[in-house]
């Protein structure tokens, strides 16, 4: 049954792609476009995100529906104007043209967070590029998949395109999905870290989005108003499913009172030692692993679970940590509205510390700095293993945003250092062949004493006689 319905699948999808390999850009962008706008409408909106909540329990349905109208706007405004058909790039005094073409059928292994933004902003840009795609979506959330693909099936028919383009497996599992995996061209395998190994290992060319969440530092010389918006308010957003929330956070001993204060005003719930040791006896009840029917959930749900007596309003519950050095799961993935808090003394300590969390996190995922210092941040982006730093700004704007440059994505790899092809964040760009044309031009001979005069000079010090060209 599995290997009947993901052969059938795959053959589908290679008759749909065969087809739109020969389209011309203006059907491409109508077809990106009529999709696009299909999931952007406010009651498909509204729908997808009352039933995710609905089917996996996880997050929050007003902020998803926010989220997948935020996210269809940036990915479509990312891809306007992009040319992915033909000839993408000429060099004439190179004697180089390029053409792009499509990976072929690509394999999205999608997790239950946020489920159908993260399909839609994965099925754009690969339509874009004239893939097809076949979601293996997390059984967590196979309903929600199947309903948000049909949308998407429901707009390209609309306009005379093939709607197998598009495609949900009918049954989910690992066995599905490693099966899906291996008969697929090109995978992009989105959720755990045992989903991204099973990519890696199936034989295909796979990108893996990196495990981790941001540690985030707040120095003496931060704008401290903006710095705990930014980080009350991401760490919050969608009850904390996000892997770019703000998780752990390192303010200077000067301003961490203050900081605390402010966490409070703004809804947020600052627990005591017995407090936080009572939540994480809580969420990780043998020491080391989440409870799953704990993440994703309201921080008042949380509390309540852990005896602890917050406001039923609360956004946020700041757990207290002692020593950000030690190997606690406070500092590790937490998928919940729960936001770690300890003080430093010295920049250079937080450096450290960073990138120690990070190394028992997430290697190579995403940090932050609130700083007017400008030297930190570079002091900083120089001594961490992490794809991105963000600066003065909430770490949700990892996958995009409208005041940032960073491209939207839902895919965030982590390069070699967090075991990813790909060191940044994912887009159109990484779905496409390209076919280069060569032709001759006029003989360029190197100029050797050019090439070789850092090494010239250097022995002609220690020699006192410049090496003599070949």
């Amino acid at each position: 049954m599995i290997s009947e319905s993901v052969d059938e699948a795959v053959r589908r999808a290679r008759v749909a792609e065969a087809e739109a390999a020969s389209w011309p850009q203006a059907g491409i962008d109508e077809a990106v476009a009529a999709v696009g706008w299909h999931c952007y409408r406010e009651e498909t909106a509204r729908r997808l995100a009352r039933l995710s909540q609905k089917e996996t329990g996880l997050g929050d349905a007003e902020a998803m529906y926010a989220l997948q109208r935020r996210r269809v706007l940036g990915i479509l405004n990312d891809l306007h104007g992009v040319r992915t058909v033909g000839v993408v790039d000429e060099q004439p005094e190179r004697g180089l043209v390029t053409l792009a073409k499509p990976l072929g059928v690509i394999a999205v292994a999608s997790p239950a967070t946020a489920p159908a933004p993260g399909i839609i902003c994965n099925a754009l840009p690969m339509l874009k590029t004239r893939n097809a795609v076949i979601f293996s979506p997390n059984p967590r959330a196979h309903r929600t998949a199947q309903a948000t693909i049909e949308v998407m099936r429901a707009a390209l028919a609309e306009v005379g395109v093939p709607p197998d383009l598009f495609q949900c497996l009918p049954v989910t599992g690992r066995d599905a999905g490693e099966r899906l995996m291996a008969a697929a061209d090109f995978v992009v395998a989105i959720g755990g870290s045992n989903t991204v190994r099973r990519a890696y290992r199936s034989g295909t060319p796979a990108i893996g989005a990196g495990v981790g969440n941001p540690t985030v530092v707040v120095d003496e010389t931060a704008d401290l108003d903006e710095a705990l918006h930014h980080i009350h308010t991401g760490a919050g957003f969608n009850h904390g499913t996000s892997c770019s929330s703000e998780s752990n956070v390192l303010v200077h001993r000067s301003v961490a009172d203050a900081f605390r204060d402010g966490l409070v005003r703004a809804g947020a719930y600052v627990c005591d030692a017995e407090e936080t040791a009572a939540l994480v006896a809580t969420l990780w009840p043998d020491g080391r692993t989440l409870d799953r029917d704990l993440i994703g959930r309201p921080a008042a749900d949380i509390a309540a679970a852990a005896g602890i007596t917050a406001p039923d309003k609360v956004s946020v519950l700041v757990a207290h940590c002692a020593d950000a050095g030690a190997d606690s799961p406070l500092l590790r993935e937490k998928i919940a509205p729960v936001l770690a808090l300890a003080e430093y003394t010295d920049f250079e300590e937080a450096v450290r510390l960073v990138q120690l969390v990070s190394e028992r996190c997430g290697i190579g995922h995403s940090c932050a700095v609130h700083t007017s210092r400008p030297d930190r941040v570079m002091r900083l982006a120089r001594a961490v293993t992490h794809c991105r730093v963000v600066v003065n700004q909430s770490t949700m704007t990892n996958t995009g945003g409208f005041s940032t440059g960073v491209p939207f994505t839902t895919t965030l790899s982590s390069g070699s250092w967090g075991g990813s092809s790909v060191s940044g964040n994912v887009t159109w760009r990484h779905f496409l062949n390209y076919t280069t044309i060569s032709r001759p031009i006029p003989e360029r001979i190197p100029d050797e004493a050019r090439l070789f005069a850092p090494y010239w000079d250097r022995a002609a010090g220690r020699t006192g006689a410049e090496p003599k060209a070949a």
